[in-house]
């Protein structure tokens, strides 16, 4: 159910060595990938991003027993940046962001299921080092950039 972001179309920030270059097209953008490419670091620059930008909010499992879902369900205007998703987000909070028109999400994860989304949404981390700069965008998972 693909819906235009409504809080950021993109997000660049640098951290570092490291720079975050997210083109996000949709309203819900999920980020898949193997182990080890770089998901967790790039939420934690997105984390410390959302220090300079107030409509980001950021959740990962260290939030599991804090009330992240009433925050999520009465906001607006926010683009949440949900990092293991598939530990934080049961069954009724996929579809309360499959439904929401109000906010935006980036949920990171591995299972995309009870979101509505298209392939088109799901998008896995890539990275690109160049004179000691690493570069992470977003590409699709099927089939090419």
């Amino acid at each position: 159910m693909k819906i235009k972001p409504i809080v950021l179309d993109k997000i660049q920030t640098r951290h570092t060595n490291y720079v975050v270059d997210l083109q996000l097209d949709s309203n819900v953008t999920f980020v898949s990938g193997d182990s080890g490419t770089g998901k967790s670091a790039v939420y934690s620059f997105l984390y410390e991003y959302s220090s300079e930008d107030s409509r980001l909010r950021c959740f990962n499992y260290v939030d599991h027993n804090k009330d992240y879902k009433d925050t999520i369900k009465n906001a607006k205007g926010r683009l949440f940046v949900i990092d293991n998703a598939d530990l934080l987000l049961d069954d009724d909070m996929r579809q309360h962001i499959a439904l929401d028109t109000e906010n935006q999400y980036i949920i990171i994860g591995r299972n995309p299921s009870e979101l509505m989304l298209s392939q088109d949404e799901i998008l896995e981390l890539d990275s690109e080092s160049k004179d000691g700069i690493t570069t992470f965008r977003l590409k699709k998972m099927f089939g090419g950039l």
